[in-house]
């Protein structure tokens, strides 16, 4: 299945300058969306994941029904303000500005295999952050799926430590 069929593009959002890379089609479309996240699945599989990690918000919707699928847990990372109870917390940039994720305290335990799941690596300033909050906690990152991968912003670089899966690249 050719997911890029299923991805929008939208010149100049969220600024000047940007080419956003619209997913709702996908998610709309139930094989499609189904497709994209059994591949997510599958890798999670390969580095026996424990726990799937995602950054808000699109990370919550591929990050939790591969979670479901694999009947482990899921925990969110979110922008302060947003956990109910202790956090520990990652300043980072990302292509248009800069930000601040939090993840609860208790989210990981030492020593549990994580997985990241997002859908887009940029410049990897988001997926950085949440690999520091995840290994603050004592996790170990066993790999990070994306859906889309802007290679031109070379956000791998970061992950040059981690197995990575993109499902499609620009």
């Amino acid at each position: 299945m050719n997911l890029k069929d299923y991805v929008a593009n939208v010149p100049n959002f969220p600024k000047e300058g940007i080419q956003f890379k619209d997913i709702t089609p996908l998610m709309a479309d139930g094989q499609a969306y189904s497709y994209a996240t059994n591949q997510m699945v599958e890798f999670a599989k390969q580095q026996n994941a424990e726990v799937i990690v995602g950054p808000e918000a699109r990370g919550f919707i591929f990050g939790c029904p591969v979670a479901h699928e694999l009947k482990i847990g899921f925990a969110p990372v979110r922008k302060p303000g947003k956990l109910p109870r202790e956090t520990v917390s990652f300043n980072y940039d990302l292509e248009y500005g800069s930000n601040t994720l939090c993840m609860h305290k208790d989210a990981i335990k030492p020593g549990q295999r994580v997985l990241i799941v997002d859908d887009l690596l940029a410049t990897g300033g988001t997926v950085e952050a949440t690999v520091k909050l995840i290994e603050q906690l004592g996790g170990v990152v066993v790999g990070c799926a994306f859906l889309i991968e802007l290679e031109e912003l070379n956000g791998r670089k970061t992950l040059e430590n981690y197995e990575v899966l993109s499902l499609m690249k620009y």
